[in-house]
């Protein structure tokens, strides 16, 4: 991805947390973008001494009041990547004012992202939420595109993912009350309101499938309703299992001047996954253009760095507050709610009388 080189991102950053996401997606990412990463804690220490050693990491802690004291005085960034319901007990332990950059979702409930919030504002920590995909490279230059005006009047926004994803990977899952619309098309709900805004209302629908009878369901679809002129939508089937032939995985901007088209390469065949691939084209006065491709990087780890340096910006002054502020991604846990609420209360039963 591209960084803002006038930036200085040597900001030590502290993680918490040493589960799959910090080795396959943070470190990764903060180790490409030159961040400096000074210290790690995990309550599995042999867990954070192995990631240590994987990335470098000079210090491995054996708490996070051990991390706090090491971390001074000097501005510091928190990276807190530990499940939904134990960000709250973390926060506590960090001191007012602090960084933080907390990885998704915002608690687990939406009373529990409003008790964040509030944990939040009581501390006046800098604190953001880690839904990096709105920091990925391509959307990145989407979003440069519809400035240009190179798309005309964005009109439609459709995220269609039909793959398999193999659960079991996340033991937490299992008899979680929620799974795929807050662990995983959370991403593209907050995608879209970085785009539009928040939505008037949200329509949805989320369903079980029989070959996961542990799981809650991993198939949804939503829409977010943003009046008579904008189409946004999300289309998710995580058990596609018929091989990659047929998987598909994609967002797609559409607009009155041009379009845009995104493959998530990384949902495909998971975890092994195939490279992101994005695609434009014109088409003013009716007259379509070719496809063509553009080069960008990646979601993952690509999007991790853009989501850490926007909140370095805020800590060195180039900002007042982060983009994925809490303040602004409860609106995302927001509508997520409503997406189960809409879910549980189901539609409008056809009569004939």
């Amino acid at each position: 991805m591209s960084l803002n080189k006038d930036i200085t991102y040597s900001i030590p950053v502290f993680i918490i947390g040493a589960g799959g996401i910090v080795n396959d997606a943070h470190l990764p990412a903060y180790k490409k973008a030159g961040f400096t990463v000074s210290g790690i804690y995990d309550i599995d220490k042999e867990k954070a001494q192995a990631t240590a050693n994987r990335f470098s990491i000079q210090h491995v802690y054996n708490s996070i009041g051990e991390m706090v004291i090491a971390a001074g005085e000097q501005k510091v960034v928190f990276d807190v990547a530990v499940p939904g319901n134990a960000v709250l007990k973390v926060l506590e332990q960090l001191p007012d004012g602090a960084a933080v950059l907390i990885q998704k979702p915002m608690g687990e409930t939406f009373a529990q992202a409003l008790s964040i919030r509030e944990l939040c504002r009581r501390k006046q920590l800098i604190a953001a939420i880690n839904f990096q995909l709105r920091y990925a490279p391509f959307v990145t230059e989407v979003r440069e595109r519809i400035r240009e005006g190179k798309l005309g009047t964005l009109a439609d926004i459709e995220v269609n993912i039909n793959v398999y994803t193999p659960w079991d990977l996340w033991n937490f899952l299992s008899g979680a009350p929620r799974v795929e619309i807050l662990y995983h098309s959370i991403h593209y709900i907050d995608l879209i309101r970085s785009f539009l805004g928040n939505p008037r209302s949200v329509y949805a629908r989320t369903t079980r499938h029989p070959s996961q009878p542990s799981l809650a369901a991993v198939r949804s679809d939503i829409i977010l309703d943003y009046g008579d002129w904008i189409r946004a939508s999300i289309h998710t089937n995580h058990q596609h299992t018929y091989g990659a032939e047929e998987q598909q995985s994609y967002i797609k901007w559409e607009g009155t001047g041009g379009a845009a088209k995104v493959e998530l390469g990384a949902l495909k065949n998971y975890p092994n996954g195939e490279p992101d691939r994005l695609r434009v084209t014109d088409g003013r006065d009716g007259q379509h253009k070719e496809w063509k491709d553009i080069a960008t990087g990646s979601w993952f780890p690509d999007a991790f760095a853009g989501s850490m340096a926007e909140l370095i910006k805020v800590v060195m002054g180039e900002k007042d507050r982060p983009d994925h502020s809490v303040e602004d991604c409860i609106h995302t846990m927001a509508c997520v709610e409503a997406a189960y609420q809409s879910s549980d209360a189901g539609g409008i039963p056809p009569r004939v009388e």
